[in-house]
């Protein structure tokens, strides 16, 4: 047999080469040939990779999600691949302990100190790569605690130039430093998302540095505020607090979302009570009533901003002793264009008059069903012609098998005559689940 290469077309067999009339004949190949692979470009692998780190971070966001070391093994399989990675790798970060925050901080302090400005590059690496940071995971609990992860942030946060995402626990309260060190650079427009702020509330009206940080985030789209609820003692000299505009008005256009929790009241919020905010459709905020909180600014910020608002959750933390504080009765008719309603407990007494137009309002979300409001429901169903799902947000129906008088008593009970009066007008009454209790 010839030994011809791998790159010809045809191989010859002359099985008697002594022979004087030695024949040949071409030798077919058992198998197709198999061709070269064409390496992908870098690009190429950016988007693979891309598309299987993203899916990997929505499956860490999941509840009682088992983090595995995906990421990690990817960085492994090769030279190639560690290179196009690694930026992929940094750029969504997911801290659960003061120890890993304090791990990272120290491999981006020290790989800053590496860094070589000759190569024309603005920032080093991999602080430049990290686009998302979750710190949701670190509880603090002890005051040594809180000043060590203070000082962590603050040597963080200037390191990373291109965050765009910013999720903080509420336990990690930013003191001045670390505030000025996250908004004190210009690189702070790229931030899109804050959330888990920590503010006291207090009724003085001069700006603090959480304000000023929030007015540095231009092209902010999703806030969330965590406030330290109603403190007696700043209503002693009621008229020691003042609601008028700060002298430089906050600029939001781009945000859509805002929640704002346990916060009656504080300069941030009275910052953003007059500040132009265009594109704000949700909005979650702890009902505060002025007849018990009588700085509260959360009817005035309602009334400010609800014509836009197409979600309104009203939501309270929590706490020990428990303090709900009624919901404001005129919710339909200051906010005419919601689709989805949360209300808290206890349920407020909705009005809309018989010349207001129709409201076109889609889902409500209750926390328990009672006799009380499903009379009040009623009487605006009329007014509420787009309503399909009334939800009891903290009941599950009970599972199937159970006897008939279970079904029938307590909250139970109470849901399943909802869902007997509702269903003659095409809405659905759902469970935390979003079940009918009919599957």
């Amino acid at each position: 047999m010839s030994s011809n290469s791998a790159t010809s077309a045809t191989i010859l067999l002359r099985p008697r080469p002594l022979s004087r009339t030695a024949g040949s004949f071409a030798l077919l190949p058992l198998l197709p040939y198999r061709r070269e692979m064409i390496p992908l470009p870098g690009e190429v692998w950016t988007k693979i990779l891309g598309y299987a780190f993203d899916h990997y971070n929505l499956e860490m966001e999941k509840p009682n999600a088992k983090r595995g070391g995906l990421k990690r093994d990817l960085l492994l399989l090769s030279k190639d691949l560690h290179d196009v990675a690694l930026p992929l790798f940094f750029a969504h970060v997911v801290l659960n302990s003061l120890s890993a925050l304090e791990k990272f901080t120290h491999h981006l302090c020290l790989c800053d100190k590496k860094w070589d400005s000759i190569r024309r590059i603005p920032y080093s690496t991999p602080g430049r790569w990290v686009q998302h940071v979750d710190l949701r995971e670190i509880d603090i609990c002890l005051a040594s605690d809180l000043l060590c992860a203070d000082t962590l942030l603050t040597t963080l946060f200037p390191l990373l130039p291109f965050l765009k995402r910013c999720l903080l626990n509420p336990s990690l309260a930013l003191s001045r430093r670390a505030t000025m060190a996250l908004g004190g650079r210009y690189e702070i427009a790229h931030l899109r998302v804050l959330k888990g702020l920590r503010l006291k509330c207090t009724v003085h009206t001069a700006d603090d540095h959480l304000a000023g940080l929030v007015r540095a985030c231009v092209n902010l789209e999703e806030l969330t505020i965590v406030g330290t609820g109603i403190d007696v003692t700043d209503f002693d000299a009621p008229g020691e607090w003042d609601s008028s505009p700060s002298t430089t008005p906050l600029e939001l256009p781009h945000l859509r979302k805002l929640v704002m929790l346990s916060m009656p009241y504080s300069p941030l919020m009275n910052a953003l009570l007059h500040a132009r905010l265009p594109a704000l459709r949700h909005l979650t905020i702890t009902p505060y009533d002025p007849g018990y909180v009588p700085a509260s600014l959360v009817p005035q910020f309602i009334h400010a901003h609800g014509q836009l608002l197409t979600s309104l959750h009203f939501f309270t933390i929590k706490t020990w002793p428990a303090m709900l504080l009624p919901s404001p009765v005129d919710i339909l008719r200051t906010c005419p264009n919601l689709s989805h309603l949360s209300l808290e407990t206890p349920l407020p007494v909705l009005v809309l008059k018989k010349t207001d137009p129709d409201h076109p309002l889609h889902i409500l979300s209750i926390s328990r069903p009672n006799p009380e409001f499903l009379a009040v429901l009623e009487s605006l169903l009329p007014k509420m012609p787009a309503l399909r799902i009334v939800r009891a947000r903290d009941v599950r129906w009970l599972r199937p098998g159970m006897s008939v008088r279970a079904q029938q008593a307590g909250t139970q009970g109470e849901m399943v005559e909802w869902r007997r009066r509702l269903a003659r007008r095409g809405i659905q009454v759902v469970d935390s689940e979003w079940k009918t209790g009919l599957e």
